[in-house]
């Protein structure tokens, strides 16, 4: 049973275990870089903790060489409804739009960079870089909205879902050196590992496949 496995491990190195198991649960995502010795121990035990998390919590161990996580499917407490929870998701149709062309964007840097996933160093990119994407996107995915979705409208939906990315820890904002003067546009971000776990075409596909009809319903307004 994964209890004795877990039991004996304890016995052995009480200190890593427990420092495992609570780092999986005090934030969304446990990374390499956050603790090498602890990330290569939860690797090498990775079948007993995966063990141990399904049998007395249900929750599935994910990891890959950079990051792991917990992941709960079922909510076992009625009273804590869906709009009680705590939990990365976003429900405006620009929150979702803007999360989906980061992925674009994303995935297009890697290809522009010659960078993925086996690459010791996370990408980066510029704030500024991300605005004109998401901006000019935006244009073409709604041709019949460019009054909506000016550079600066753009500008204020990105900065509303990038703080909870960084909560999430899929992005990580760049603190600029001592007496460094940097415009938003010159804010540095690094795209953590956990984001190459999204897809974005699989992921856009319920957002983007409403364009049509909402370009139609805005014309005849």
């Amino acid at each position: 049973m994964a209890e004795n496995k877990l039991q004996d491990l304890l016995l052995r190195q009480s200190s890593r275990v427990q420092s495992v198991l609570n780092i999986l649960v005090e934030s969304a995502y446990f990374y390499r870089t956050d603790d090498e010795e602890l990330f290569a121990f939860l690797l090498r035990y990775k079948k007993e903790l995966t063990q141990f998390y399904k049998e007395f919590y249900d929750w599935d161990l994910v990891y890959d060489n950079k990051c792991a996580r917990v992941f709960k499917r079922k909510w076992y407490n009625p009273s804590v409804t869906e709009g009680k929870r705590r939990w990365f998701k976003f429900t405006r149709r620009d929150e979702c739009l803007a999360f989906m062309l980061l992925l674009e964007f994303f995935e297009q840097q890697l290809e522009e960079q010659n960078m993925s996933v086996e690459d010791a160093e996370n990408m980066r990119f510029y704030f500024g870089d991300l605005l004109s994407y998401t901006h000019r996107r935006l244009q073409e995915l709604y041709p019949g909205m460019t009054d909506t979705y000016t550079m600066d409208a753009v500008r204020k939906i990105l900065k509303d879902v990038i703080p909870e990315l960084e909560q999430y820890r899929l992005l990580l904002k760049i603190k600029a050196d001592a007496g460094e003067r940097v415009t938003d546009d010159q804010v540095i971000f690094e795209a953590l590992p956990a984001i190459y776990h999204y897809n974005a075409t699989r992921l856009s596909y319920p957002v983007f496949s409403n364009t049509e009809v909402e370009e139609e319903e805005t014309d005849a307004e």
